[in-house]
């Protein structure tokens, strides 16, 4: 089941790899081959975890590229849920089905292949 606020997977590396380890931003900038400005700005949730950055993460600290960037997706989810609500979307209401003998298509405007 999936969480409903999931942190941010600049937390979720503070926590898990840079508090254990007793690391700074600076020193961790550097093992993964980043700017200072870079990780600050992912471990304070300014910018999103980039495949770049999960390559980064997996391969100086561990963890799999998939793995780290479900921690993305999984908040993108989570906080795109939240707005849900206000986008306003009038549901498409498909046009008058017409059957022809090589295929089935709507009139719609788009070509039948």
């Amino acid at each position: 089941m999936a969480m409903k606020n999931p942190p941010h997977p600049g937390q979720s590396f503070k926590v898990a790899c840079l508090e254990p380890n007793g690391l700074s931003v600076t020193e961790a900038a550097k093992i993964l081959g980043v700017t200072r400005q870079t990780l600050s700005n992912f471990i304070n949730g300014k910018s999103n975890l980039s495949t770049d950055m999960a390559i980064r993460i997996s391969k100086g600290f561990g963890g799999t590229l998939h793995g780290w960037y479900a921690m993305q997706t999984a908040y993108d989810l989570a906080q795109a849920s939240k707005k849900a609500n206000s986008i306003k979307v009038k549901p498409y209401k498909p046009k008058k089905m017409i059957t022809s003998k090589r295929s089935l298509h709507f009139k719609s405007g788009i070509p039948k292949k």
